[in-house]
């Protein structure tokens, strides 16, 4: 089913012509009666009158970004997109759709992502009717099919992906918050194209581990915060020493054996990697 496009009257001018016809036939009848006209005169101006009447039920208004639906005893006859005040056949069903641009948010749905663990996440669609026939006539609620496969495609996107990004260059819903928009637009371009429906932009509003698991989750968060820092630190710490035992060396100040370097090593070590302030000790004695 696909849209075709019909043309429609202007609906003054007919409002105008029906309603003068109707007067027109309501006098000629009064005239009728009155001067005891002949029976066939006044069921000609009562027909006519009777038919300019029932034409006006034709009219119909059409406003800016809405379209008319029109069909004729069960048959899709076209869609009417002109604006205003419109006339049509009066046997026409006239349905109209908005083709305005609309935005919802799904609710906060719990699913299981890619390793398993528990998240709730939430989208924001942006959606439009682009054609309407097939948003009328291939699903029996558009809106409401709208929102449920939001919610499916939302569920299918979530389930295939990772929540944090465990190893270089893998994609993860939190990571690669512009990628995931994208993959769910496409999820839900294959399942809303059937009924008439563009998706114009679908973006991540909530993303969060679920609260059985919030707690655990943000421990191991920090942990790996922690481990990465620590790893930096010993990183710097250990150029450092090496600097150090490079310039003693090289400058002759004092010489080491294998012993006293690794002793060295370990204190320089030990002072800056630590959390909190080295106490110095001062040797008076000899060297060693």
């Amino acid at each position: 089913m696909k849209e075709n496009p019909v043309r429609s009257l202007p609906g003054i001018p007919m409002l105008l012509v029906l309603l003068a016809i109707a007067i027109a036939c309501g006098w000629s009848f009064a005239r009728a009666v009155a001067g005891d006209g002949a029976p066939l005169q006044r069921a000609g101006a009562l027909a006519v009158g009777v038919a300019a009447v029932f034409c006006l039920l034709g009219l119909y208004m059409v406003e800016p970004n809405q379209s008319a639906v029109l069909s004729l005893f069960g048959k899709y006859v076209g869609t009417v997109h002109e604006n205003g005040l419109r006339w049509n056949n009066p046997f026409f069903t006239k349905r109209k759709v908005s083709l305005r641009i609309r935005n919802f948010e799904s609710g906060k749905l719990k699913v299981n992502e890619l390793d398993g663990s528990p998240i709730e996440i939430a989208a924001v669609i942006v959606w439009k009717v682009v054609d309407s026939a097939e948003a009328v006539f291939n699903v029996d609620d558009y809106e409401s099919f709208v929102h449920i496969q939001s919610e499916a495609a939302l569920r299918g996107m979530a389930t295939s992906y990772p929540y944090d990004q465990h190893e270089e260059g893998q994609m993860s819903l939190r990571s690669h918050p512009v990628e995931i928009s994208s993959e769910l637009k496409r999820h839900l371009d294959e399942r809303l194209g059937s009924a008439g429906v563009d998706v114009l932009e679908a973006r991540i509003s909530h993303l969060a581990y679920a609260p059985e698991i919030a707690h655990a989750m943000l421990q191991r968060q920090q942990a790996n915060a922690v481990v990465a820092a620590r790893t930096r630190i010993v990183a710097g710490a250990c150029g450092m020493v090496e600097l150090a035992l490079a310039e003693l060396e090289k400058s002759g100040v004092v010489a080491l054996d294998e012993e006293r370097k690794a002793a060295m090593v370990s204190n320089l070590l030990v002072v800056l990697c630590s959390d909190r302030g080295a106490q110095p000790v001062v040797n008076s004695g000899s060297l060693y």
